[in-house]
Formats: C-alpha cells, sequence, structure tokens
C-alpha cells in the first residue's frame, strides 16, 4: 500500500492512502487488518477522505512496514472484518439526517407558502394514520397525541406548528434508531468471537492454524472449555454444548456424530471432531444481532418502567387538554396543553441513556450483554474475585521446574506441555509458553486426554497413566505417592509459588512452580470498588492456604477461601444472595462458571476460558482491572441520570402544561419547547457519563 505521512507524533501516525478508491469495505478490512496486529494499538480509517490514524508501539520503522505491506482486495483479509454494518450504519444515518435538516431550511427559504402548506398536509396522513390505528386497536398511547395536535394545527390552518411538531418528531426518531442500531451493533461485534487459531486435524495429526486458513470441509477438533468457531456438522467424538446464547436453553446440549454444531456455542464437557461448513464463521455476527434484538434481557427494569409510566400518562395530557377547554371554553389553550406530552421524552431518553452507557462501556473495552446487568451493579455491595488471572497477571511465568522419579526437567516440561497445549487456562498457556522459550518439542505424545475441571488433566502415554493438577486432585483423588527418598526435596518447595504436580503411574515425577504475580493495581481497584458502594470484597481460590493468605493480604480482600472447588464458589454465591447482598462474581476459568452463572452479575475476563465468557453477563479486556472501577462508575452514574430525566420530564413538561392552560405559551411554542426538550434531554443522554472518557482516579 502506497501512502503519504500527513503528519506524526510519538507513536502515533495520520497518513493518506494514495491512487486507491477507499470504499466502505475496503476501509473496513484495512481497519481491522491493523487492530489485529500485535504492533499496532489501535487505527481508525476514514473513508471520505482515504486518511489512516494508527497509535503503534515499538519502531516507527515497523509501523511503517505493516502500513507499506498491506494489499488491498486480499480475499483472505476479508475474514477479519466481524461486521461491516457500524461504517454503513454511520454513512447512512449521517445521509438521512442531512436530509432532513437541509429539506427543512430549503422548504422554509424557497418554498411558497401554498406549497409548504400543501406538502405539510400530505406528509401529516403518515402521523394522522398511526394514531388512527391505536384509536382503532384500543390503545391510548403517545401516537394519538402526534395524530390530534398535528391534525387540530392543520384544522385550524397553523400549518408551520404542524410542520414543525412533524419535522422535530422525525428528527427524535431517527436520532433514537441511528443510536439504538450504532449500540447494537457494537455491542454484537464486541461479543464477537475471539478464537484466532484452532485445531485442524490433517493427515492423522492435529496442526494449530489461524481461523482464517480454515476452509469448508476442514475437521476441526475442539475439547472441553473451547469455543467451536464455526457451522458444522459432527465427524465423530461426543460433546456437550452450551448453546444459550443462540438459542436461549438453559442445559447443554449432547452432540453425537451427525449433529450440528453452531459457531459461538461452547463445549461444556466432552470433546468432537467436525468438519466446517463455512468460512470464518461469517453467520456469527447475524446470530448475535439476531439474539440481542429479540431479548428481553437487553432490558433494564428501569427502562421497562419508564415505557410503562410514559403510556400511563397519555390519557393524563388528554384529560387536562378535555379540563383545560371546559373550563376556559378557549381553543387555543386547549391546543396549548395537547401539544405536551410526557412520554416521547421518557420513550426516547431512557432507552438511549442505557444504550449510551453500554456503549460507553465498550470504549473502556467492556462488553455489557443488557442494560439491566447496569443497574444491577448500580445496587451491587458484594464482589467475589478468582484469584489466578483475576487479581493476579493472567500471563503466569514458570519459574522452576522439579523433577522427580529420576526424571529430568526437559522430561517433565515435554510432557506437561504436551498434556496442557489443549486447554485455555493461564496456567496451561504459561507451561506451554515455558517449553516453547526452552526449545522443548512437544509433539503428541498421549491418547485421548480427560480433563477433569477444577483438578487437572489426564491422560496415557506409553501405557501409563500420566495426570497433572493440583494437589487434591493428584495426591487425594489419584492416589498418588511420593518417593520416600526425595520427601524432603518436596518438602523444601517454595510456598510464594503456585504449584502444578505431575504423576505417572502413581508416583510423583515433577513438580512446575509458576510465579501468579499480583495485579499491581488489585488494592488500588478495591479502595476505588468500596468509594463507589461495595461492601464486601472476597476472593476464592483453588490454591494453597498459604499462597492464598499472602495474596489476600497483599490486596486487602475483606475476606478469603483457599483449595476450593467450583460448587464452592458457586454455593458462596448463592448464599450472599439468599443473605440479602446483590453480588457480582469475576474469574476467568471454567471452573469459575458456576459462580459466575449464579451471580446476579457474572464478569469474566475476556482472555480467559470460552464457556467463561459466554456465561458471564459482562465481559472486560481486564489489561487493568481499573476497567471494573469504570464499570461501577458507569453504572452508579447511570442511574443517577435516569433519575434526573424523570424529574426534568414530569416538571418541565408540568409546566408547559400549566403555561399552555394559563394562555402564557401559544401552541406552537408549546409544541417547539416540548419538542426541544425531548431532543435536548435525548441528546444528553447519549452522552458520555464519566468526564472526558476517564475512569476515576485510584488511590493505593
Amino acid at each position: 500500500m502506497k501512502c503519504t505521512i500527513l503528519h506524526e507524533g510519538k507513536g502515533r501516525m495520520r497518513v493518506h492512502v494514495e491512487n486507491v478508491r477507499m470504499t466502505l469495505h475496503r476501509a473496513d478490512v484495512l481497519e481491522a487488518y491493523l487492530n489485529h496486529n500485535d504492533a499496532i494499538v489501535h487505527a481508525a480509517v476514514y473513508e471520505r477522505t482515504g486518511d489512516v490514524v494508527i497509535t503503534y508501539t515499538g519502531k516507527r520503522t515497523a509501523a511503517i512496514a505493516i502500513l507499506a505491506g498491506y494489499k488491498f482486495d486480499v480475499a483472505e483479509y476479508d475474514a477479519l472484518v466481524t461486521s461491516a454494518d457500524s461504517r454503513r450504519l454511520n454513512r447512512e444515518y449521517q445521509d438521512k439526517m442531512f436530509d432532513l435538516v437541509a429539506g427543512r431550511c430549503l422548504r422554509k427559504l424557497f418554498l411558497p407558502a401554498p406549497l409548504d402548506a400543501a406538502y405539510t398536509a400530505f406528509r401529516s396522513i403518515h402521523f394522522l394514520w398511526k394514531g388512527v390505528r391505536c384509536v382503532l386497536s384500543r390503545r391510548l398511547e403517545v401516537e394519538v397525541l402526534d395524530a390530534l395536535s398535528i391534525g387540530v394545527s392543520l384544522l385550524r390552518g397553523d400549518f408551520g406548528t404542524a410542520g414543525s411538531v412533524m419535522f422535530l418528531l422525525n428528527l427524535g426518531s431517527l436520532l433514537e434508531e441511528w443510536t439504538r442500531k450504532k449500540s447494537l451493533d457494537d455491542l454484537a461485534r464486541s461479543m464477537a468471537l475471539n478464537v484466532d487459531k484452532v485445531w485442524v486435524r490433517s493427515q492423522g495429526t492435529e496442526v494449530l492454524v489461524p481461523l482464517t486458513k480454515v476452509r469448508s470441509g476442514d475437521e476441526v477438533v475442539v475439547r472441553s472449555g473451547n469455543m467451536i468457531p464455526l457451522d458444522g456438522t459432527v465427524l465423530e467424538g461426543e460433546a456437550m454444548v452450551n448453546q444459550a446464547a443462540l438459542t436461549g436453553e438453559a442445559m447443554p446440549v449432547r452432540k453425537t456424530e451427525g449433529s450440528t454444531l453452531y459457531a459461538g456455542t461452547v463445549v461444556e464437557e466432552g470433546e468432537c471432531v467436525f468438519i466446517a461448513k463455512a468460512e470464518g464463521g461469517s453467520n456469527r455476527y447475524d446470530k448475535i444481532v439476531a439474539m440481542i434484538e429479540e431479548s428481553e434481557k437487553l432490558k433494564s427494569s428501569t427502562e421497562n418502567r419508564a415505557l410503562v409510566l410514559a403510556d400511563k400518562l397519555v390519557p393524563w395530557c388528554l384529560g387536562a387538554t378535555v379540563v383545560t377547554y371546559l373550563l376556559t371554553r378557549n381553543a387555543t389553550r386547549a391546543i396549548s396543553c395537547l401539544m405536551v406530552d410526557f412520554s416521547c421524552a421518557l420513550k426516547l431518553s431512557m432507552p438511549l441513556a442505557v444504550l449510551s452507557a453500554m456503549r460507553e462501556c465498550g470504549s473502556y473495552h467492556i462488553t455489557v450483554k443488557g442494560g439491566k446487568y447496569l443497574e444491577a451493579l448500580s445496587q451491587a455491595d458484594t464482589i467475589v474475585f478468582d484469584k489466578t488471572g483475576t487479581l493476579t497477571r493472567a500471563t503466569p511465568q514458570v519459574v522452576e521446574v522439579v523433577p522427580f522419579s529420576g526424571c529430568n526437567e526437559r522430561e517433565v516440561l515435554q510432557l506437561a506441555a504436551c498434556l496442557e497445549e489443549h486447554f485455555p487456562h493461564s496456567m496451561a498457556n504459561a507451561v506451554v509458553r515455558a517449553a516453547k522459550e526452552r526449545g522443548i518439542s512437544h509433539e503428541e505424545m498421549h491418547s485421548e486426554v480427560e480433563y477433569i475441571v477444577a483438578h487437572g488433566i489426564a491422560s496415557r502415554v506409553g501405557g501409563e497413566r500420566v495426570v497433572i493438577g493440583s494437589h487434591h486432585f493428584v495426591f487425594e483423588d489419584e492416589k498418588c505417592t511420593i518417593p520416600t527418598a526425595e520427601q524432603q526435596k518436596f518438602d523444601a518447595l517454595k510456598p510464594e509459588h503456585s504449584h502444578l504436580y505431575m504423576a505417572a503411574s502413581g508416583q510423583l515425577v515433577g513438580v512446575i512452580c509458576i510465579s501468579d504475580p499480583l495485579r499491581p493495581e488489585a488494592a488500588a481497584v478495591l479502595n476505588g470498588l468500596r468509594a463507589l458502594g461495595i461492601r464486601n470484597t472476597v476472593m476464592m481460590t483453588g490454591d494453597s492456604e498459604r499462597t492464598a493468605a499472602a495474596i489476600a493480604k497483599q490486596v486487602g480482600v475483606d475476606r478469603f477461601f483457599a483449595e476450593v472447588l467450583p460448587e464452592d464458589k458457586a454455593n458462596f454465591v448463592q448464599q450472599a444472595k439468599a443473605e440479602g447482598h446483590t453480588v457480582v462474581m469475576i474469574g476467568d476459568g471454567i471452573n469459575d462458571s458456576p459462580a459466575l452463572s449464579a451471580a446476579d452479575i457474572g464478569i469474566a475476563i475476556n482472555s480467559g476460558a470460552a464457556i467463561a465468557r459466554e456465561i458471564a453477563d459482562v465481559t472486560i479486556k481486564a489489561d487493568s482491572l481499573e476497567e471494573l472501577v469504570a464499570l461501577k462508575a458507569i453504572a452508579n452514574s447511570l442511574q443517577k441520570r435516569v433519575h434526573a430525566n424523570y424529574r426534568f420530564v414530569l416538571t418541565f413538561n408540568s409546566t408547559l402544561i400549566a403555561l399552555g392552560a394559563l394562555g402564557i405559551l401559544q401552541p406552537a411554542s408549546s409544541a417547539m419547547l416540548h419538542n426541544l426538550s425531548t431532543i435536548g434531554i435525548s441528546l444528553k443522554s447519549m452522552t458520555n457519563l464519566l468526564p472526558e472518557n476517564k475512569a476515576p482516579q485510584l488511590k493505593a
């Protein structure tokens, strides 16, 4: 790609693409390509001007090389685009907004009054018919008031007022539709597949390949805890698949040979090989959008209350009009009251406030799957943390390999990496990464791998049963033993490290010591959450009492529990809820899934297990736990905004009705003030809740 540097600063560059017509599709693909590159922090492509703005890390020459090396219209890059809707939506509604405003101005300036009146009368048919339909359906809703105010204005020959009312109604409707669709698109794209590579079976062996390289007909292998990346048909194996996100089924579905699998669902138990039907999971986005649009959980009780209240207030507005006419016998005063209703502002501002808050969460790399979870978050008083990958870094490091039973470090790490490479957990990733860094090849040496949730992995190598996992799993469940001559070496293992124990044929062969460093911001985050209303902070982990106590002391949680199983976490959450607490659970592993599901709000780390992300109500990227503070602050601020909107709508519109009834406001002025206030509060509801897009300052 040939481009010219327009200007640049430290770690930032704006370039103009030369000799290429920048279509919407090309802009989407280029932006997706750049944002998928590790060296690029953020990229934005402006299709109208053909400019690209990138923020990068590392050397300037590397960023230039990435731009120079890109080629347009390469089919392989198309799979990187989750959805082409966002850019198209913005262009479509920008054009609609321009046409609406420009058309209004041109008609007022150049259209003769008789023609303008005829045009207004023609445009009113749509609004009048909507009101008639409501009456015929025996529903007294805001459309009736709109139809009456426009119809009465036309009968009185006040075409200016009728035109202004219709213009403001169209403007408000367009803004609502644009914001809603944009928010749904942002939400759907952030919920899209987080799968970069998959295991493909080829010539009897499994090969890890990029998702974009998978073609229709390829045999893809998925195991417990993995997300299914493509639609397909099961070729062999058996698995229990969680399809809740697409079908709403609460229980996992058994999949055997010949069963259909859907992209974005998650394997809870078992494993299978399936034949891919399509490339890149192209249908996943459409399924998510349909799920969001149809799901009742998107609406919070606050939104539902606003909608119900809006409809209930319509008869009161109509009643105020009738009473005013009966008392004053003045049609102008009555019409002034008719021009005002509460429901427009309530129906517009409340959903916009919630959807805009969800969109703002996205700017902090937070995905909220429904408005009701923000409402619950504002009321939350208890938060439960998993330790590994949550309070501690998601990238733990292997610091020492201690061999037993005559094995050496290389053999222990090679076998451990071979078993762990199939499972998406931070500890497993640390083992695989350590083997790679030490140049240890770990081809498949084992038979079928069995994953025991929250315990470990079991398989057979050379006829021997090999297990790797927690102390409880290896020594209590599997009854493995420590060589008598090496008991002292075992006792000398450093307690500050997390340990993975591996045994073969019932005897310990190695211990992998993993450093699990605490996130530096963890203590400050807990203080920030307390300042925002969280009263109880709890840490739960499967680690030993000593390791858990050390971490708990550093981070400053109120309570901690060690050596817990998945059901223990879920039981604690349920007990806390029974005591009247609103509970937030945050975790990243398969073993956290029961607790995430049981909590009022389940929050998953985006880099964690797919099943955790699928079950959770909220996902965070968690480059920093400060995202949690931003999330809680947004939820609290949203409730304050909602209550402020209620107060403003009820007070302002009541005042307009009173002024109209007293004859102080004419119908045109009443309609203008009412509609302008509706647009104003809607625009206010679309603004960010946190000033300058910054989370609250944290103090350790």
